[in-house]
């Protein structure tokens, strides 16, 4: 397997280790209400610095993903389990508590279960609309086994942008992701999307450092270019385990300049990219 010779982080990948009082708030109302976060369950490098802004993206459907990408960290299996009934509603009363104006829902795959756990997205997002009217939902959505029917009960609901992650380039996506996802699957659920309701935004994400070549990168920003995506996040994939597929390279800032700039080129409406940059990073100063 390649990149079995660690790399060393560069300077500007240091972080900050979790602290601070409205990060302790933060975590102890998201206790409360039994819900978790993909801040801590994906070991995310800026949760110091968005939940002492009290912001967070919230994680529905449990904490354990029945697929086994090899660069997420979120625990993997079967979860043995249906869905909290009460997850809606105690969504809702935590965004009404934090008094949060903008909010990610993202969710754990349930491949499990017979709707792929798109019914508590959509009744998540109307829990939350209805208890807090002025909060904008972005929800960064799995593939739902590119099933549109499930993609639709989240167009439904209303979420003023969708998000679902290229994750990497077409070549490594077999190494990479869990077989049952695809390169063109998430093509086609962003296409979905779009096709079903055109106001709503369309989100996507792609890391750097798993061994992709830089045409591949910009022909990936290029066929979610076509796929109608309006907003992009580029970011450096980081290891967070030893068992985990090893970073191959570390971008330096002005390389994710470059690939910022050469999506904005090719017309994609909205491009945030660094080497912290993650899908929720900063979501809620996204334009629209």
């Amino acid at each position: 397997m390649p990149g079995r010779n660690y790399l060393k982080k560069p300077d500007w990948l240091k972080i900050k280790i979790p602290s601070g009082g409205e990060f302790r708030a933060v975590y102890e109302i998201l206790r409360s209400y039994h819900l978790s976060t993909v801040c801590e369950e994906a070991r995310c490098p800026n949760i110091n610095e968005c939940w002492n802004k009290k912001s967070a993206t919230i994680m529905i459907l449990g904490k354990i993903c029945t697929r086994a990408c090899r660069f997420c960290a979120v625990k993997t299996g079967n979860p043995r389990a249906g869905i909290d009934p009460d997850e809606p509603d105690n969504a809702a009363e935590v965004v009404r508590r934090l008094g949060l104006k903008y909010l990610v829902i993202t969710s754990v795959d349930r491949d499990d279960l017979s709707d792929s756990g798109s019914g508590q997205y959509a009744q998540t997002i109307r829990s939350i609309k209805e208890k807090n009217p002025k909060t904008t939902i972005e929800a960064l959505i799995p593939d739902f086994s590119g099933v549109e029917s499930f993609i639709r009960k989240v167009v439904d609901a209303g979420p003023r942008v969708i998000g679902h992650n290229i994750e990497t380039v077409q070549r490594l996506t077999p190494l990479i992701r869990d077989p049952r996802c695809g390169y063109e699957q998430s093509l086609d659920v962003l296409k979905i999307i779009k096709r079903l309701n055109r106001k709503i935004y369309t989100k996507s994400g792609i890391m750097l450092g798993l061994g992709e070549e830089r045409e591949e990168i910009i022909h990936t920003l290029k066929e979610l270019k076509d796929a109608g995506v309006d907003i992009v996040t580029i970011g450096q994939y980081l290891q967070p385990t030893r068992r985990h597929y090893p970073v191959q390279k570390y971008y330096t800032p002005e390389e994710f300049e470059f690939y910022k700039k050469v999506a904005q080129d090719m017309g994609i409406d909205y491009v945030v990219s660094g080497p912290l940059v993650r899908s929720s990073y900063h979501a809620e100063e996204i334009p629209g």
